[in-house]
């Protein structure tokens, strides 16, 4: 039996949830690469650049960046809005299964936690699952946002994370909080989320990151 740590893609934002989620993981032996969704042309750069410096941080080996901007409006305006959150979400998931395969990830990682976010609901979290075919480890699902910026801190992703979020850029003011699958079935058959993954994925690029000195562990 091969004595490699099995690997995890972690779904990389620029935030405080997904380092600290990322970090537990390699506490528990996973070995962890990331993933970073970029909302460019919608938005700029800055999202991008904290990832590639928060993954130096918990000295991660490799980034897939993904721009997924023109993806991601295609769905918030195909698409009924108040689903914006969870079809996203399903979309990122199918894109990440797809890296995670090909490249021999076991599993993949978010840093979506309860109690926070109006859309990260028990029942959102479960139709987003339904997307992928791969388990999806949340590390953080328990934890409250003190506790998490409490980790940051420790671990020194806490001044890179501050800051605006832009990852709802595209979001709608009153999220579905109870999504069903039959529901977000019928607003998938209005887009070609298949394709627009396979998209997604040809233009993806991958970026090798050095470890920055004294990194936490």
């Amino acid at each position: 039996m091969s004595n490699q740590p099995r690997k995890g893609l972690l779904l990389l934002s620029g935030g405080f949830d997904s380092p600290v989620a990322g970090k537990l993981m390699q506490r528990q032996g996973l070995a962890v690469d990331a993933i970073h969704f970029s909302l460019e042309p919608v938005t700029d750069g800055v999202a991008e650049q904290k990832c590639l410096d928060l993954a130096r941080v918990l000295a991660l080996q490799k980034v897939y960046v993904a721009k997924v901007g023109e993806e991601l409006a295609k769905i918030a305006a195909r698409c009924t809005r108040r689903y914006y959150f969870v079809l996203s979400k399903r979309f990122m998931l199918r894109v990440a299964e797809m890296i995670a395969r090909r490249d021999g990830y076991d599993f993949l990682v978010t840093g979506e936690n309860l109690g926070q976010v109006s859309s990260q609901t028990l029942q959102n979290l479960t139709v987003i699952d339904n997307a992928a075919g791969m388990t999806v480890l949340r590390p953080l699902l328990g934890f409250d946002k003190i506790d998490i910026i409490n980790v940051a801190k420790e671990l020194g992703t806490y001044d890179i994370s501050k800051g605006p979020e832009i990852c709802d850029a595209l979001g709608p003011d009153s999220p579905a909080t109870a999504a069903s699958v039959p529901d977000i079935l019928e607003e998938e058959a209005k887009i070609d989320l298949g394709e627009l993954a396979k998209t997604a994925v040809a233009k993806m690029s991958l970026h090798a990151v050095a470890e920055t000195p004294g990194a936490a562990r």
